[in-house]
């Protein structure tokens, strides 16, 4: 079984300010916000959505097929893929773009500012969905607005069950749209702060969302998620990282152990416990592809 990931393949050029941003913004001033931060820590990641779920789906030993938009910087990009055994065939590559690049600063609390130029990602749309025999499951993953909009309907029309995790991506939507998401998907994601906008924007709770489709979970950080099938919720527990390195990528590495679980036909508490599980990995490491995997201490 493979599993399309529909998202942004990006580069992350990630900066650590040793300070709390906290300290450093004033509250009546922020009309006249002007700051600078100093970043002695600098580094350049491969990440994007697509790909860090594909990364995680990959190293439990799923098959992912992320599909996304490259631009002419991206080559290195693709050919890091192959070697890590993660399908490319979906990957379009555009001379006329960048590849889409994150901006990140994190401080010593690991808050995060992040800037985000989508460069290629604009053109995902250009990529489109087919029914296949070897495909059964997908995600709509943040990435191009028209990409999200019409990947979706693809995976409908095409029988394909799909999660929809709008993530950063949520603000592009009115509740219209957001409606329709929610109608055509199987399951949701969401973090606690994308779960309250996605309520406020639809009017519907998140009993309600979950009661449309097959289950919705929604990720709470260090204290684990809320998992909800019928309008009936089930907190799963957070696990406890052997340290608390970088956030970056996180909920990416939990959304890769959910697709596992999903391709295994696991209940979604199970994925929850198995998304939990990888997050603390990844949150013990720099980057968002840098974590390893170990099957056999996992269980699987």
């Amino acid at each position: 079984m493979a599993s399309v990931i529909c998202g942004s393949l990006a580069f992350d050029t990630i900066m650590t300010f040793e300070g709390r941003f906290a300290e450093q913004i004033l509250p009546d001033q922020l009309h006249i916000l002007n700051v600078s931060f100093l970043v002695p820590g600098l580094r350049r990641d491969f990440g994007g959505c697509a790909g860090n779920i594909a990364y995680s789906l990959n190293a439990l030993g799923g098959r992912a097929l992320p599909m996304a938009a490259v631009g002419s910087d991206g080559a290195d990009y693709v050919q890091r893929l192959k070697e890590l055994g993660v399908g490319t065939e979906f990957i379009l590559q555009l001379d006329d773009s960048y590849t889409a690049q994150a901006m990140i600063m994190t401080d010593r609390d690991n808050n995060q500012i992040t800037a985000f130029h989508p460069g290629a990602m604009q053109q995902a749309h250009l990529n489109r969905i087919e029914a296949r025999e070897d495909i059964r499951l997908g995600i709509i993953a943040p990435d191009g607005r028209e990409a999200m909009l019409q990947h979706a309907a693809q995976f409908k029309a095409a029988g394909i069950p799909f999660v929809f995790d709008p993530g950063q991506g949520l603000p592009m939507f009115d509740g219209k749209d957001l409606a329709h998401f929610i109608d055509q998907a199987d399951w949701v994601v969401v973090n606690d702060y994308e779960g309250r906008m996605l309520s406020e924007r639809t009017g519907w709770s998140t009993a309600e969302i979950s009661r449309r489709v097959r289950g919705m979970v929604v990720t709470l950080g260090a204290e684990g998620c809320d998992v909800w099938v019928g309008g009936e919720a089930t907190r799963v527990a957070p696990v406890t990282p052997e340290a608390v390195v970088d956030p970056t990528g996180c909920g990416d590495a939990w959304r890769g152990g959910l697709l596992y679980g999903l391709e295994q036909g696991w209940d979604l508490v199970r994925c929850a416990e198995l998304g939990n599980r990888l997050g603390a990995l990844k949150i013990a490491q720099r980057g968002p592809q840098n974590y390893q995997v170990d099957r056999a201490a996992l269980g699987l």
